[in-house]
């Protein structure tokens, strides 16, 4: 795939692109090179989470809206495996993770063990149209989830209209195709993007450029596979004058690769790398406004749906008069992928 003229636009050096070198706050440097990030980053770490290698970490069942406009219902399990190679700064998955590859067998355990949980909540399984298989990481990463268990999970799969799987864009490949073929529904493959701004994509050490992201997109695309993508808001070393603009400009890249979804997750503090940088003075987490402002800026557009992120929202706002009202906005326009009018308030205005 060539690289468009807006994602030329957004990684050309202009007045939005330029980000100051990070600055010695309250004695924190952020490390220039990949590998110091990646020691950085595993130096700010606590414990991680205690886990069942033959148990996803959680489930959820959910409603999403879908290409043709219907609110379907959907399964999402969060499988327990082995970290992923990478050490992206953002990150807190990484605190429900594995230091060692599972058992064997495990992850269809814990695919049967969610399965039987939703059947026993609503009554059976007929009613949902589709299941992610979120494993905080790569679905294709050999060390995370074995090749050799790809056919089995299909079949368990089999019930589902649509299946959606994340990837880091370098482990789209052959194998990704071979379970295209496997399953019986339509696979989606959610990759993180992230940003287009080329200074901040760097520094999050996520090992990934944006041709990177369009060749696996284009491997997808090419083989009928849908695309997701995952848009972060205001990540560290992008103004947050300028978060809104290149939330945006980040999914409209996403659609010149011909992604069909595009999710826009607010950065936040919690992996302790990123409480590092917020307490040196490097960080800060979006509002809610400006998520409603990114929300604002990009749905609507033909043929795209863009979903806002709002787990833990209350987090980003400082208002209790108005939260309520302004989630369930968000929610709304998620499920009907139309703009609405924005809540008034008197007390924070």
């Amino acid at each position: 795939m060539k690289t468009s003229r807006l994602a030329k636009e957004s990684c050309a050096k202009n007045s939005w692109s330029f980000i100051p070198e990070s600055p010695d706050i309250a004695g924190l440097v952020y490390p220039e090179e990949p590998a110091a990030r990646s020691r950085w980053i595993l130096q700010q770490r606590g414990e991680k989470n205690p886990l069942d290698p033959a148990r996803p970490y959680a489930w959820l069942l959910e409603k999403e809206r879908s290409a043709e406009g219907r609110l379907i219902d959907g399964l999402t399990i969060f499988l327990t495996n082995r970290e992923c190679p990478w050490r992206c700064l953002m990150c807190d998955l990484w605190q429900n993770t594995l230091d060692e590859s599972v058992p064997d067998g495990a992850v269809v355990e814990q695919i049967d063990h969610a399965l039987g949980k939703a059947e026993k909540e609503l009554g059976g399984l007929t009613k949902l149209k589709q299941i992610k298989l979120y494993n905080a990481g790569s679905f294709f990463d050999e060390k995370a989830i074995p090749s050799s268990e790809d056919n089995v999970i299909a079949k368990r799969l089999a019930k589902f209209d649509r299946v959606i799987v994340e990837c880091h864009p370098a482990l789209v490949g052959e194998r990704c195709l071979r379970f295209n073929d496997a399953i019986l529904g339509k696979l989606e493959v959610a990759l993180g993007l992230e940003t287009v701004h080329p200074d901040a994509l760097a520094k999050l050490n996520k090992r990934v450029s944006l041709d990177d992201f369009s060749g696996a997109a284009s491997l997808l695309t090419a083989n009928q596979i849908d695309l997701r993508s995952f848009v972060l808001l205001q990540p560290p070393f992008i103004p947050e004058s300028e978060s809104v603009e290149w939330a945006k400009r980040s999914v409209n890249f996403s659609i010149d690769c011909g992604a069909s979804i595009s999710c826009i997750i607010p950065t936040r503090t919690g992996n302790r790398a990123m409480d590092a940088l917020a307490k040196a003075g490097q960080f800060k987490e979006p509002t809610l406004s400006q998520l409603e402002d990114a929300m604002d800026a990009t749905i609507g557009i033909p043929n795209h749906r863009v979903f806002a992120d709002l787990w833990d929202l209350e987090r980003f706002s400082k208002c209790p008069t108005c939260f309520d009202a302004r989630r369930a906005r968000l929610e709304e326009i998620n499920n009907s992928q139309v703009p609405l009018d924005r809540i008034v308030c008197d007390c924070c205005h």
